[in-house]
């Protein structure tokens, strides 16, 4: 059975603005080439909220959905399933932790889980997700240093 992708790294900012940029501005520093539709004016939403969905509206209003959200903490933590581009039955779970070091240090923790319902492929998508999550996390950080503290 695949292990889960485990993360961790810190973000010179409060905790507040580390989860906020990830959940309120997740448009800002998601890359158009990791959605569905690859439409350069795309929107990334994630609606903050228990039960609130992950997914992207292109230019022409057309919806993908990608996943949704099974906990909203803020600004302590988010869960989410997640499906982009495959069936919601197939869906992953994402836990994202942001631990408070100081005033202007966050530490955010990542666990990637639940390859086993994949079945056959699992192997397969768990690697095609390290390496997304490794073209991700450099846009995010960019964008929380961007967005000021």
């Amino acid at each position: 059975m695949p292990e889960p992708i485990r993360m961790s790294f810190e973000v010179g900012c409060s905790r507040t603005h580390a989860f906020d940029t990830w959940t309120a501005r997740i448009s800002t520093w998601w890359p158009r080439s990791h959605t569905v539709s690859a439409d350069p004016d795309a929107a990334v939403v994630l609606e903050r909220r228990r039960g609130g969905r992950i997914f992207e509206r292109t230019s022409g209003g057309e919806e993908h959905e990608w996943g949704e959200v099974t906990a909203f903490d803020r600004p302590r933590s988010l869960k989410y399933l997640w499906h982009i581009r495959s069936d919601r039955a197939d869906a992953t779970e994402v836990e994202i932790s942001f631990h408070e070091l100081g005033r202007d240090r966050t530490r955010v923790e990542i666990e990637h889980r639940g390859w086993e319902r994949l079945g056959d492929g699992a192997d397969r998508w768990r690697n095609r997700n390290l390496a997304a999550w490794g073209s991700l996390l450099p846009r995010y950080r960019e964008a929380v240093a961007a967005a000021g503290v």
